[in-house]
């Protein structure tokens, strides 16, 4: 009997079977809040950023590869075009977005066998600025199984259906940030939620995934632009989407749209998604340029600065006016309006941002309701905070990885460090951590991977060196190791 064709099979059988009884249990439990979606996510997927709800933590019993590399023996290696996203996967099929030449595609693999099952063009206007790293496919998809949700940035929110066929399209933008859209959507029962934050009009919202029609939308004007994608969360029995940006934590009803809880005090710009550990407490990290408590940045008040800088007295402050320094580096990000030229008022709400901004990871308690920010704070932690790549909760402990390849092990409940270290393989790092199985996966920028034990004093178990750049997170499930890097997707497992 062909054994490649009974492997899926057996798999699909197998993963129906537990996804009917956890939906049968979930009815009567005290999770009956929480959607479909989530009970049989356990059963075999991966279905979004960083996998169930982005916690970045395997799916699976399986025991999980340590010594892998591109010199290892691969389930199988299937070529790329360029991309930035990281796989979503259900039942026997992998879904990616890249950049192909001009094109914007969205594409299927074979779970089993890497093999390729469909590839389709998105369609596109004049594509959007993007950071010199960055990609027009940089946003991961979301998958509940039957669709599957990418996004585009300014080129918009496509849903197709598992083969292939676009169900609908919603148009973005244009969205006002040189750097592109980085966050990535996540479906949640009926709904496709997508967080946009950018240097003018940021919002959230909720899409009809059947439908492609807006349920509901959030202003969010107050955030300029931010990278997080939203998790979601059961707050004490209320389903609740959270986001990581600018100063604050927010917490929004999933029904309507409306912010039910803030935690106030971090960087002025978030990069990272939160993590929701196993205890339920959320693990929150942000940071940027000058939010260190011993390396601040220090912007003169707008009225020092005006008649010393203004040359052509015309009560405003072009980019040619500054020297080099906080304000000339991110003038495109100050100046938000887009008319090249600083008002006060675009000059003090970044002056502002620069002394309330705070470089930290913290731990937010269940409950939270209004301003939480003196009520429900477990602890924080403000040394060798991430940029980029996510906080990792896993058993009891919460990893963080540096740029420079610093991480740092924190006990969950008290925020303590235990060990922080260098890892081997150093350089900056943007897919986030994942873990399972005892081990911890970190990938950096280079392609370069080190795995090391998940315990307080960790160990360095492996380390590989794929030999082109990697920002894609990888992904942990039943037993296999998805990895994206610039030119392929590997399987490694048995």
């Amino acid at each position: 009997m062909d054994h490649a064709f009974v492997r899926p099979v057996r798999t699909l059988f197998t993963a129906a079977l537990m996804a009917a009884v956890l939906a049968a249990l979930v009815v009567n439990s005290p999770w009956a809040g929480l959607s479909l979606l989530s009970a049989t996510a356990a059963a075999g997927e991966w279905p979004l950023f960083r996998g169930v709800n982005s916690t970045g933590r395997a799916v699976g019993t399986q025991p999980l590869p340590a010594a892998i590399g591109p010199d290892t023996k691969a389930a199988w290696k299937t070529p790329l075009p360029p991309g930035h996203s990281s796989p979503a996967i259900s039942a026997d099929r992998i879904f990616l977005t890249g950049v192909r030449g001009e094109q914007l595609v969205v594409l299927a693999l074979d779970r089993a066998t890497g093999k390729s099952l469909w590839e389709v063009e998105v369609p596109h206007g004049k594509l959007e600025s993007i950071h010199q790293i960055g990609s027009h496919a940089q946003s991961s998809p979301a998958t509940d199984g039957e669709r599957v949700v990418s996004f585009f940035g300014s080129s918009g929110l496509f849903c197709h259906d598992r083969d292939g066929k676009l169900l609908w399209k919603l148009s973005m933008g244009p969205f006002n940030n040189d750097f592109g859209a980085a966050s990535s959507p996540i479906i949640e029962g009926d709904h496709v939620i997508l967080c946009q934050d950018h240097d003018t009009g940021s919002f959230l919202m909720a899409v009809d995934k059947r439908t492609g029609k807006t349920v509901w939308r959030t202003d969010r004007g107050e955030f300029p632009r931010n990278f997080c994608t939203p998790v979601i969360w059961n707050n004490q029995g209320r389903r609740q989407i959270v986001v990581a940006a600018t100063l604050r934590v927010v917490g929004y009803n999933l029904d309507d749209g409306q912010e039910a809880w803030t935690v106030r005090g971090i960087s002025r710009t978030v990069c990272m998604t939160p993590a929701l550990g196993e205890d339920n407490r959320l693990y929150v990290a942000g940071w940027a340029a000058g939010g260190d408590k011993d390396a601040p940045i220090r912007v003169a008040p707008f009225g020092e600065v005006i008649g010393k800088l203004d040359a052509n007295k015309n009560g405003t402050l072009e980019e040619s006016e500054f020297a080099d320094g906080p304000i000339k580096q991110r003038f495109g990000q100050v100046d938000r309006d887009n008319n090249d030229r600083l008002d006060q008022a675009e000059y003090d709400y970044f002056r502002d941002l620069f002394e309330r901004g705070r470089n930290v990871v913290l731990a937010i308690n269940p409950g939270p309701n209004g301003d939480a920010t003196s009520t429900h704070v477990a602890w924080e932690h403000d040394r060798f905070v991430p940029f980029c790549a996510s906080p990792l909760a896993y058993q009891g402990l919460v990893f963080t990885v540096k740029d420079g390849g610093i991480v740092s092990c924190l006990d969950a409940k008290t925020g303590k460090a235990s060990k922080t270290g260098r890892l081997p393989k150093t350089d900056n790092y943007y897919a986030s951590p994942v873990a399972g199985d005892g081990k911890i996966y970190f990938l950096n920028q280079e392609g370069q991977l080190t795995v090391i034990s998940a315990e307080a004093e960790w160990k360095t178990l492996h380390t590989a060196d794929f030999g082109e750049s990697v920002y894609a997170t990888p992904a942990l499930l039943d037993g296999r190791v998805y990895l994206r890097t610039a030119s392929a997707l590997y399987c490694f497992g048995s």
